[in-house]
């Protein structure tokens, strides 16, 4: 890789760092094609992606200081989930390292905050913003729903009375 490629993937990375809501770190050594195919493909349903990035090239586009957080984490065969939703990306890289012994999270990172194997997990079992937005406006539309209820009993019951009686005139 030359310089110039070089500083068109540290660029790259930027954007992918600066647009994530998360970043997820995994080792990757021994996955397949077709089972990498899978997890992007995976990652791509749910809005995200995958991408495999040399350490040095990432830690640059990180901007970070010789032994910091960071340096942990990008260590090895490293690769990287990230999506705009900050759980998306942990929620599918950790139900793809359920069911595959080749793939490890080693942590990630959310803005300034740096998270384990652990906080990546704990990340995963957060419901997405979907289904936060989704429980949100149930909430919302309970009460409207229950007063519009409350409103048109009485005029129901009115509407009846006024047909028992209609009908008795009539019998």
């Amino acid at each position: 890789m030359d310089r110039a490629q070089k500083a068109e993937s540290i660029e790259s990375l930027k954007s992918v760092f600066a647009d994530a809501g998360a970043v997820v770190v995994t080792h990757n050594l021994g996955l397949t094609v077709a089972e990498m195919e899978d997890l992007r493909g995976r990652l791509r349903k749910e809005g995200g992606a995958f991408k495999v990035v040399k350490n040095r090239l990432a830690l640059k586009a990180l901007g970070v200081e010789e032994g910091s957080e960071y340096h942990d984490l990008f260590k090895g065969p490293v690769g990287i989930a990230y999506a705009a939703d900050p759980v998306t990306a942990a929620k599918v890289a950790a139900e793809f390292a359920k069911g595959n012994d080749k793939f490890k999270l080693i942590g990630g990172f959310m803005g300034d905050k740096v998270l384990d194997a652990a906080g990546v997990d704990a990340l995963s079992k957060l419901p997405s913003l979907d289904q936060l937005r989704g429980k949100l406006i149930g909430l919302l539309q309970a009460p409207a729903t229950k007063i519009a209820g409350v409103l048109q009993a009485p005029a129901g019951q009115l509407a009846r009375v006024f047909n028992a009686y209609a009908t008795k005139d009539a019998a």
